[in-house]
């Protein structure tokens, strides 16, 4: 029997894009990083850390009227007390934009866990847990690590290999189907849904609805097609799973899917890429690691922290003063988990990378509450996707460094990567 909370199209589900608090102009050159500061600019991609140090100093807490009015803290200790406040800040949108979505989406938010405040996040992020345990997680490796293998005998022979877009972006897209029973083939697509919900924040409010209803429709044609055709995996996992004794709403399971689906591709992407692009501009970190690679955990760790990948954003609840800067209601403000981890006062040579760094308590994932639900599974694409390229091609040096392009946006990472093998 069809499961009938499936027979509805996406399009009833969507909002009205007029409830919603519109800017239109949010991009352009920034006349000062304390005061007008916008992380969607090429600056801000090419040359993030110097940022971030520049304002810990002579402005730790900025602010911008762009977006609406937003705010950027740049110290461990305030990214820290944002990120465990979840009275005074909600995650109903964690991309920041030029629009917020309605003060009625609280608490599930339109991509749950990540986007729902409490007391519900506490339950919805409770039901994926039993997919990203260590346990669980470990039964992706084996066909994580022969993909891996299966990319690099794709370009055997090559002298140059863009390590981004030929490597780094294909494993999480492959790991992220295999787990939510999608056909591999479709990794083409997902590329595309990346782009359009991190990189095309500045369009106008209907044609980001109308570019985020094209990703929905491809989850809800998966889930018909899983409620039809139940199998192991998270997709038929999601619609049989029950909160407060009712099945999941459509919304929901498609909501988390795509959390899963775009936070589990680029992030990883980006962690990859970015400890390849160190490890080919620092050959004595690379020459030690593949003599070494029981070393490969620790190294591992300490790119998380220096090249963190992830801001997140909240929304403040409520007009406040919060440590001085005067916060309106649904003011935005980054959490720039990268810019807190290269924070002086927090790590020992924190502008350093210390690939044998021993202590550290970074915070590439995330603080609080909405500490990333799958860092198990990140950390073993990452260790293999590193692992598989140090055994197969232990030289390897950067072909073109004006040539690498960095992302600009809330996920850091390249995007553009050649690399000599040899």
């Amino acid at each position: 029997m069809a499961d009938d909370r499936f027979t509805q199209d996406f399009t009833e589900l969507r909002r009205d894009p007029s409830l919603n608090r519109y800017t239109e102009v949010i991009t352009g050159p920034v006349s000062d990083w304390a005061t007008d500061f916008s992380h969607l600019e090429p600056e801000w991609a090419q040359r993030a850390p110097e940022v971030w140090d520049d304002l810990r100093e002579r402005c730790p807490i900025a602010h911008t009227e762009r977006f609406g009015g937003a705010w950027l803290p740049t110290r461990f200790d305030d990214v820290a007390a944002i990120a465990y406040d979840s009275e005074h800040f909600s995650s109903r949108a964690i991309i920041v934009a030029n629009f917020r979505p309605p003060a009625d989406l609280a608490p599930v938010g339109e991509v749950p866990p990540i986007s729902s405040d409490p007391p519900f996040h506490h339950d919805a992020r409770k039901l994926l847990l039993p997919a990203f345990t260590r346990t669980a997680v470990a039964r992706q490796e084996e066909a994580t690590r022969a993909f891996c293998h299966s990319l690099i005998d794709g370009f055997a022979g090559r002298d140059v290999v863009d390590a981004a877009a030929e490597y780094a972006q294909h494993i999480p897209m492959r790991v992220i189907a295999d787990m939510l029973g999608f056909p591999p083939e479709d990794g083409p697509q997902f590329a595309v849904f990346v782009e359009n919900a991190l990189e095309s924040i500045n369009l106008p409010p209907e044609e980001r609805i109308e570019r985020g209803a094209a990703l929905f429709e491809y989850l809800f044609a998966q889930i018909r097609d899983h409620a039809a055709d139940p199998r192991e995996d998270l997709t038929s996992y999601l619609i049989n799973a029950e909160l407060y004794g009712q099945k999941l709403e459509p919304i929901h399971i498609a909501g988390t899917m795509a959390l899963l689906l775009i936070a589990g591709i680029d992030t990883t992407w980006s962690a990859i890429g970015a400890s390849l692009w160190h490890l080919a501009g620092n050959p004595a970190d690379r020459k030690r690691l593949v003599a070494e690679p029981g070393l490969l955990p620790t190294a591992m760790e300490e790119f998380l922290r220096a090249y963190a990948p992830v801001t997140m954003a909240r929304l403040v609840k409520d007009d406040m003063d919060w440590h001085g800067a005067a916060m309106k209601a649904d003011d935005w403000v980054l959490l720039p988990f990268p810019a807190a981890n290269r924070d002086p006062g927090q790590f020992d040579r924190a502008d350093e990378v210390v690939i044998d760094r021993q202590v550290n308590r970074h915070a590439a994932f995330g603080l609080g509450i909405h500490r990333c639900v799958g860092s198990h599974l990140a950390r073993m694409e990452l260790r293999v996707a590193l692992e598989v390229w140090l055994e197969r091609l232990p030289e390897f040096s950067l072909a073109d460094p004006a040539g690498v392009a960095w992302s600009s946006g809330q996920i850091r990472g390249p995007r553009t990567l050649p690399l000599r093998l040899s």
